[in-house]
């Protein structure tokens, strides 16, 4: 009875594995000229915007990774990694974009008091 309950689950991970995946593929480069043309104000939202999406796929990578996957379930544990991997290259690609706006800001707002 225990094997049939947990059966049923093993769909339900996979498919929750596979939609968290494919949503850690969103997400656009960095575009220098597009931020010159950014006022300071929108610059400073966007940095605050790249942060809070920094923090979010790490904590969904920290679910992920946390995942208990049942040993019966073949490839789990590779979709698992897979999807944690994902999520720390999204986390670098942020990175970067947030590394391109703080250079926009810092020559651009240098001069101004915010």
């Amino acid at each position: 009875m225990n094997l049939i309950s947990t059966a049923g689950s093993a769909p339900v991970l996979l498919a929750v594995m596979f939609l968290v995946g494919g949503c850690a593929t969103i997400g656009g480069t960095a575009d220098p000229a597009k931020y010159q043309s950014m006022s300071c104000t929108e610059l400073n939202s966007a940095v605050g915007t790249s942060a809070r999406d920094i923090s979010q796929t790490a904590v969904t990578r920290g679910k992920v990774a946390n995942t208990s996957v049942p040993r019966w379930l073949l490839g789990g544990s590779r979709v698992k990694a897979a999807v944690a991997n994902r999520e720390t290259a999204r986390i670098d690609r942020l990175k970067q974009q947030q590394d391109a706006l703080f250079a926009a800001r810092a020559r651009k707002c240098s001069n101004s008091a915010g």
